[in-house]
């Protein structure tokens, strides 16, 4: 078997934070390059494929399509790499395929190589420059914590980051973290800001994702290590657009009965994926691994992670917001609080904000 990189898709909508790509020059194609090619991706893709039996008939459809000049206009290699992709995705019906260019991209002889210092050092100037897929950190009306995030880039990078982050909002009296923009990323990265949302000492076993390739399995729990720890209420906000990763935070959640999920079912991509080399600068990511919860024994594969309370996405934050302020109104045994809290829930509910005054109210 052959080198690969792993890492977990962001389907095609999400953060490259996990793996940056360089593209490679667009280069002529020959019938015989084009045979080559998709020998290659037939070995790699019923060698490891996650479904050995769709590996085969997708393989066989694509040679058969070939065959019959299906692809005599695809002829360079980014011409070619378009139609794999869009011919993959279609046939296998998994969404995680994608093909593209990578002229610096190598094969290791294990997945316990360590990465390339060029490519390491392009992948933290890449997560510094994205804030660490941390994208807003807001005090809402009421006490509320915000914080939105666009992608669970590495977790050796970022865990710092959410950790940070998490000092920002902890005295706010309940959370809600906004996924709805998310592609995805590393599991490592879920655990690492899953563990925030526990107390020290109550470590959980979240996910674990099993590797065709090698048959073995990883398990993924929370850490003991991250320091900073919020108990308070938290609502967790999706779309159909919440893909991979972010679709693992958001069924982490919900399958360990830590927050509600308001919002859309997500994407439906739970499958890992690696990136294999077949050729002429082309590299094709393909799902060789299972996402398996260890509470349901299942996953959101091509069914996605239902909401708590399902409302349009563009609906998602004023809704947690309400419940959030209608809970609070509910519990608070001051007077003073309460009427406060109401007067701040009409607001929300007619989707009103506070004008913000710059003056100042003293006199001279």
């Amino acid at each position: 078997m052959s080198g690969k990189k792993k890492f977990v898709a962001s389907v095609v909508l999400g953060s490259l934070l996990s793996f940056p790509a360089f593209a490679a020059a667009d280069t002529p194609l020959t019938l015989s390059d084009r045979a080559a090619i998709l020998q290659a991706l037939a070995k790699e893709m019923n060698a490891n494929y996650i479904v050995p039996a769709v590996a085969k008939r997708v393989g066989s459809e694509i040679a058969r399509k070939n065959a019959e000049g299906g692809y005599a206009s695809a002829a360079s290699t980014q011409a070619f790499s378009a139609a794999l992709g869009s011919d993959l995705r279609a046939l296998s019906g998994d969404l995680h395929f994608e093909v593209k260019l990578d002229e610096r991209f190598r094969e290791r002889s294990s997945a316990a190589d360590a990465p390339r210092r060029a490519v390491a050092g392009d992948r933290r100037v890449q997560a510094v420059r994205l804030g660490y897929g941390i994208e807003k950190i807001e005090r809402l009306p009421g006490n509320v914590g915000y914080i939105e995030l666009s992608g669970f880039g590495p977790a050796d990078l970022v865990g710092p980051a959410y950790s940070a982050a998490m000092s920002l909002v902890a005295g706010a009296d309940a959370l809600i973290v906004d996924l709805r923009r998310n592609g995805g990323g590393s599991p490592a990265s879920v655990a690492y800001w899953m563990s925030h949302f526990f107390p020290l000492g109550d470590r959980r076993h979240l996910n674990d994702l099993y590797d065709r390739p090698s048959n073995t399995t990883q398990e993924f729990w929370t850490l003991e290590s991250v320091a900073e720890r919020y108990r308070k209420p938290v609502y967790v906000l999706t779309s159909a657009r919440t893909g991979s990763a972010a679709e693992e935070c958001a069924y982490d959640f919900q399958t360990q009965k830590r927050a509600t999920l308001v919002g859309e079912t997500t994407f439906g991509a739970a499958n890992p994926v690696s990136q294999y080399s077949v050729g002429h600068s082309i590299v094709v990511a393909i799902p060789d691994g299972r996402s398996i919860n260890p509470i349901t024994k299942t996953s959101w594969e091509h069914v996605g992670v239902k909401p708590d309370i399902a409302v349009p996405a563009a609906q998602a934050l004023q809704t947690a917001h309400v419940a959030i302020l209608r809970n609070l109104v509910s519990s608070t045994k001051d007077d003073n609080e309460r009427t406060q809290l109401q007067r701040l829930l009409a607001m929300v509910e007619k989707g009103e904000t506070e004008t913000p005054v710059y003056t100042s109210t003293k006199k001279r």
